[in-house]
């Protein structure tokens, strides 16, 4: 277990390590400059994000675990996790128009993401089931 911990831990940073690159990248393409401050800050948020969604993942191979228990309890943890990093950060102002705008896109962006890898789940139980039939 503890392996498999440090290997999401990994593959966590290492996406938010690519976000964060990315993000640079445009800053730099628009030649605009922020206090190494702000950048540092913005890439432990980063961090924080990506290590929390590797890890968490596990959550969805809780066997004894509804699949529905399993959704809630991922979707209540990741909006807890993201939105304390979000108003740390500063990535969401503390205004009432901010956080709607910010929860509607989390919330839109989590369940798209959610029915496509369930989407891609399903697919492949069917092929693994329609190959173990031949």
């Amino acid at each position: 277990m503890t392996v498999e911990l440090v290997k999401r831990s990994l593959i966590g940073l290492g996406i938010s390590a690519l976000i964060t690159f990315g993000a640079l990248t445009v800053l730099l393409q628009l030649a605009l400059s922020a206090p190494i401050q702000v950048l540092w800050e913005n890439m432990l948020g980063s961090m924080i994000i990506g290590v929390y969604f590797g890890v968490s993942s596990l959550i969805f191979e809780v066997e004894k675990w509804s699949p529905l228990k399993q959704l809630t309890v991922h979707f209540l943890l990741s909006v807890s996790v993201y939105f304390s990093v979000a108003f740390l950060t500063g990535w969401v102002p503390l205004s009432f128009t901010a956080t709607a705008i910010s929860a509607s896109c989390f919330i839109i962006i989590y369940f798209i993401i959610w029915f496509s890898i369930r989407n891609y789940m399903k697919k492949m139980e069917s092929e693994m089931n329609s190959t173990l039939k031949k």
